[in-house]
């Protein structure tokens, strides 16, 4: 076994946890502010919707729900949360947002959490720790073996722009209109083990692999990998960590909904993918999608062509439909589906049109995730 991974927990299948990281926020501004550490040292709670935890800078926060059979129970958990979270927040005179990105802070001005993993990380990427200061949401699906989390990490590559185009909420950085739908994911390309799981046989496969990156010194543990998706032995999941973290709970657990959906069929059919093929495009397609949302258009490298992401997607969460019934979630899919329904960027848009301030912007956003306000 390769130190800095265990061995892969079993767990039962399709299982789902949710990750979000929290934007921290000045009520006086609304731009990010220094509280992580002070927020946890007065945090009287039991654990019984999961944890909340610091992140790499005082900025952030990050909760993650328990491990949920049903896309309900994380819908309950988010919930639980968030109204933990914002109860210590508001006795402190801070406020929450999602959001992939700030819309106007400056890295500079970020601090390092205290803590050995963190301090590490920063010593070795410099000033890009304190530009991932970017914010995600990370789902984790249960597989029952490690050859199967390996499988479906590879399967899932496939639909990466699905995840990325649903989520996208975060065009603004450096307060400009950057003219992509999800920024935050060209801070995560920077490190250099982001991107595209390698093509893999098998568990044993995974761990040559490992092996090979550990003995050349670029990767300690798996969480070096920043991989779309990855394996997570330690939970016996599969973890996608393309989304940005959406502007409100609801859209968090729908996005559950498209991942615990989208495992089910692809473990049930088991769909031939053309890991090659994917290869050439994938970094292309995760950009377009990137840009432009659900408007990008994507390469698929067999039939030679581009095909428009919307089409695509449409006609996916019509596939997961039966999926979805089955696992009493079709009622979170079909938010998704929602044509008339603007993408959280575009909301941000539509919000800085009509108030034409940065911080107003970031208050109505914060308004919206906090349930607070008329912030529809």
């Amino acid at each position: 076994m390769s130190e800095g991974i265990g061995e892969f927990r079993e767990s039962q299948p399709l299982t789902l946890g949710v990750e979000l990281e929290l934007q921290l926020l000045s009520r006086r501004d609304f731009d990010l502010t220094r509280g992580a550490t002070d927020l946890m040292q007065a945090l009287d709670y039991d654990e019984r919707f999961g944890e909340i935890k610091l992140e790499i800078t005082e900025s952030m926060i990050e909760v993650s729900t328990q491990p949920q059979a049903t896309v309900a129970g994380i819908a309950a958990d988010l919930a639980g949360l968030r109204e933990t979270l914002v109860a210590l927040c508001r006795r402190n005179n801070i406020a929450l947002c999602g959001g992939g990105t700030h819309a106007f802070h400056r890295w500079p001005e970020r601090r390092i959490c205290p803590g050995e993993r963190f301090d590490a990380i920063y010593q070795r990427y410099g000033y890009l720790a304190k530009q991932f200061t970017v914010f995600g949401q990370h789902v984790h699906v249960g597989v029952t073996s490690a050859d199967d989390a390996i499988w479906l990490t590879q399967a899932l590559g496939e639909y990466v722009p699905a995840f990325i185009a649903l989520s996208a909420a975060s065009p603004f950085v450096d307060g400009v209109d950057t003219l992509f739908q999800s920024a935050r994911l060209n801070a995560v390309s920077a490190f250099p083990l982001s991107g595209q799981c390698p093509p893999l046989a098998d568990w044993a496969d995974f761990l040559d692999h490992f092996r090979l990156l550990q003995d050349c010194g670029i990767a300690k543990s798996i969480k070096d990998l920043y991989w779309d998706v990855r394996p997570k032995p330690e939970y016996g999941t599969v973890e996608i960590r393309v989304c940005d973290t959406p502007l409100s709970i609801e859209r968090a657990t729908a996005l559950a909904a498209l991942a615990q959906s989208l495992c089910r069929y692809l473990l049930r059919e088991r769909p031939a993918f053309d890991a090659e093929g994917l290869r050439h495009v994938a970094r292309y397609n995760k950009f377009q999608a990137c840009r432009y949302g659900r408007e990008a258009q994507l390469s698929e490298p067999a039939a030679r062509r581009q095909r428009p992401l919307r089409e695509w997607l449409d006609a996916l969460l019509v596939t997961l439909a039966g999926d979805a019934e089955a696992l009493g979630c079709g009622n979170w899919l079909r938010t998704l589906a929602e044509r008339g329904a603007p993408s959280d960027a575009d909301w941000l848009r539509a919000t800085w049109e009509r108030e034409r301030n940065m911080n107003d912007v970031v208050r109505t956003a914060s308004e919206r995730w906090m349930g607070e306000g008329d912030a529809s």
